[in-house]
């Protein structure tokens, strides 16, 4: 099946299988690794991108139902070398560490700032409760989510 998508601003027009998982054309068709496979579950948030600006779990969207979309990966954040406000926040704040879960946890940070959910430390607690990470603890990821909510006011 032949889809159109916009990746990271480029447009991509593609054969593929009607069951071919959006992380997989990511990674494996486009070649952009930033896109992590975790559980396979939708559980971890590892392959968290953005679809027409909304956080998404890749690995339980099927590529075809991406045809016509926008799909924003990690490699897409930055702008003419320089870094998107979350992933310099992530950065000032140390919010990663083995940085396995980070690609996610940017995008999905991403669009609760867009969204004006990133109130205050609950809410953007509340709103990457779907992004695990086993290695920070979680505050500096926190600290930077708030700090680029903060800049982008």
């Amino acid at each position: 099946m032949e889809i159109t998508v916009s990746v990271n601003g480029k447009p991509e027009r593609r054969d593929v299988e009607p069951r071919l998982l959006l992380c997989y054309f990511l990674r494996d068709v486009l070649g952009l690794t930033g896109t992590h496979v975790g559980c396979e579950t939708s559980l971890c948030g590892a392959c968290t991108v953005l679809v027409d600006g909304k956080a998404v779990k890749s690995c339980t969207r099927l590529a075809v139902q991406c045809d016509g979309q926008e799909v924003t990966t990690i490699e897409g954040l930055a702008r003419n070398g320089e870094l998107h406000p979350m992933q310099a926040a992530f950065r000032e704040h140390h919010g990663l560490q083995c940085g396995f879960c980070t690609p996610g946890m940017i995008l999905a940070a991403v669009d609760l700032v867009d969204s004006g959910e990133a109130r205050d430390e609950t809410a953007v607690r509340h709103g990457l409760e779907g992004n695990l990470c086993r290695c920070t603890g979680y505050q500096n990821i926190v600290t930077a989510v708030l700090e680029a909510a903060g800049s982008s006011s």
